[in-house]
């Protein structure tokens, strides 16, 4: 039965591709052309088209808050709590304001359409089972960071499939210390509702996202840095008990 409910949900997430095609080939053009400025525009245009879109096709009440937080420009690492699969959509239509990409699993890059397109808008794909590979993908989002580009880290390293929220993985937000650029901490709380409680798509679902203010790691000293993990998943946190 429930296979059978995914279906058309299915069909209409497919359907969303169509959205990133035109965007897709301006980003190809604009990294050939070496031209990041212009690559970051088409990535936000990309990302802010499908995850409205989406959110609009599954009825999805998007409730945000602190949008005023972000920074006028970037590069800045996104720190988010990861409920669920529809964490990536939501993002994508609450966070327009310039570029970001992902730190995703390695096991997203061979999901057919959505892998290619993942690393399409400048995301790292990370073995979290390989120590040597997750710091080589840390290295890699680390360049992505000094060239320009913004990036989203979920640091519980797994979906909770629930409102309750798992620790943060320490040395994670090395991302952002090491190149000394803002993190913003994202809360979201619903998104669990979307696939994860009920094992089909369901429309109609609430989601709260709240941006809190950027903490600065720029000139961070070596304690602060050791204790910005803790800091932020703190910030994250208290953010469930507000939505």
């Amino acid at each position: 039965m429930k296979v059978l409910k995914n279906i058309v949900p299915l069909i209409r997430l497919i359907d969303s591709l169509k959205y990133l095609t035109e965007f897709n080939r301006e980003i190809v053009r604009a990294r050939t052309a070496e031209d990041p400025e212009r690559e970051r525009e088409y990535i936000l245009k990309a990302t802010s088209t499908w995850g409205q879109h989406l959110v609009k096709v599954y009825g999805i009440t998007l409730n945000v808050e602190g949008k005023e937080n972000i920074p006028d420009h970037g590069p800045v690492v996104f720190a988010s709590n990861h409920q669920g699969y529809a964490d990536i959509p939501v993002t994508c239509a609450a966070l327009d304001k310039f570029q970001f990409g992902y730190v995703a699993k390695s096991d997203l890059e061979k999901v057919p359409f959505y892998g290619k397109w993942i690393g399409y808008i400048r995301s790292v794909f990370i073995k979290r089972d390989d120590s040597r590979a997750s710091l080589r993908a840390i290295a890699e989002g680390i360049d992505l960071i000094e060239k320009g580009f913004s990036l989203l880290i979920f640091p519980e390293g797994t979906r909770s499939k629930s409102s309750h929220m798992g620790e943060f993985k320490k040395g994670s937000l090395r991302l952002a210390s090491k190149p000394g650029v803002p993190v913003i901490p994202v809360t979201i709380n619903g998104t669990y509702r979307v696939f994860e409680d009920y094992g089909y798509i369901k429309n109609g679902i609430v989601v709260d996202v709240i941006i809190h203010p950027a903490i600065e790691t720029k000139g961070m000293d070596k304690a602060a840095a050791g204790n910005l993990t803790a800091e932020i998943e703190e910030i994250v946190r208290g953010g469930l008990l507000l939505s």
